[in-house]
């Protein structure tokens, strides 16, 4: 269960065959008169496809590090030409006026926020010599999402801690990652200032009551790996052993979840769980003293959660191919 070159390659496929697919297409839509009544192309020239906007957003996301990771990926050529199409100026303006319109300041916040700084950040490493026009197009919505999520947390009082696209914790993983890698260093000082206003001094979380017949993030896990993130390694370790003091007891949260129907759309999210939950077992065992007695559970942990999940994602029914493939990517990297 490693990721490899062809591996990769069927990742790729999935995106590049649903990023032009618009329909069926999930809409979160404010209207504010008869005029706004549009198809998803209308409204969204680049992140049409996909079924909805943030899966869009990180399917781009998965062909630029599915092509800066294997440069023989044989999907090269096609990820170049579906970037030269979308990523133009004209589209990407067209795509930062939605978000100017009045009452729409919640829209894709904060999931889609965190995504769209994801992308911006591979955009920045991508080798492909058109790679600069592209990221150079999509500099106004940069700029606006960034905006929205500055203003976001200097209003947010509490976290929201759901395992679906709310949550707090996995957004903010996502653009302090951005922030650092883009050396935004006003951006990075709100998010750790938020993590720590918002997590430091959490303990015992209740881990026991997930998952929700819903979640494609563990609440407790997000959480615990933004503040990996936030934290130097022996204040992470000192946290974390605060926050879950018995995780290795855990069983609902060390033992992957049951997906009943891979054909529902919001069922078909417990395999993301299982896929999610593998990426932040890892990357959170990182941070951990090698002699530490998390480390053995963890990563079995790790393998059952990929297990159990990563042989649906390849060739799944569209409520999980259009999105299952980014987060396979990330549990399955080293």
């Amino acid at each position: 269960m490693q990721l490899t070159l062809d591996r990769a390659s069927a990742f790729a496929a999935m995106p590049l065959a649903h990023l032009r697919q618009e329909y069926p297409n999930h809409i979160m839509h404010t209207l504010n008169s008869a005029d706004h009544v549009q198809s998803p192309r209308a409204m969204h020239p680049v992140f049409y496809g996909c079924y909805d906007w943030h899966s869009a957003v990180h399917g781009y996301w998965l062909l630029l590090r599915c092509a800066r990771l294997y440069p023989a990926l044989p999907e090269q050529a096609q990820i170049a030409a579906i970037f030269d199409e979308h990523f133009t100026p004209q589209l990407m303006r067209q795509e930062t006026a939605y978000f100017e319109v009045s009452g729409r300041a919640p829209f894709e916040r904060p999931y889609g926020f965190g995504w769209l700084l994801a992308l911006a950040q591979e955009l920045a490493l991508a080798p492909h010599p058109h790679a600069p026009q592209w990221l150079a197009a999509m500099q106004p919505l940069i700029a606006e999402i960034r905006s929205r999520l500055l203003d976001y947390l200097s209003k947010l009082t509490y976290p929201i801690r759901v395992g679906t696209h709310y949550n707090t914790a996995f957004a903010l993983a996502l653009s302090l990652d951005y922030a650092r890698a883009a050396d935004d260093t006003e951006l990075e000082d709100v998010i750790t200032q938020a993590a720590q206003r918002y997590y430091d001094k959490d303990t015992d979380y209740p881990a026991h009551y997930e998952p929700g017949g819903d979640e494609y993030l563990s609440a407790t896990l997000t959480e615990a790996l933004l503040m990996s993130k936030v934290l130097d390694d022996t204040a992470f370790q000192t946290w974390f052993e605060l926050f879950l003091p018995q995780l290795d007891q855990v069983q609902q949260l060390m033992q992957p979840a049951e997906v009943s129907d891979r054909t529902d759309p919001k069922i078909a999210h417990l395999d993301g769980l299982n896929l999610s939950r593998a990426w932040c077992m890892k990357q959170i065992t990182r941070k951990l003293a090698p002699q530490h007695r998390l480390h053995q559970p963890l990563e079995a942990a790790v393998q059952r959660h990929l297990a159990a999940s990563l042989a649906h994602v390849v060739g799944s029914h569209y409520s999980g191919g259009h999105w299952l493939a980014t987060f396979a990517l990330l549990a399955l990297e080293d």
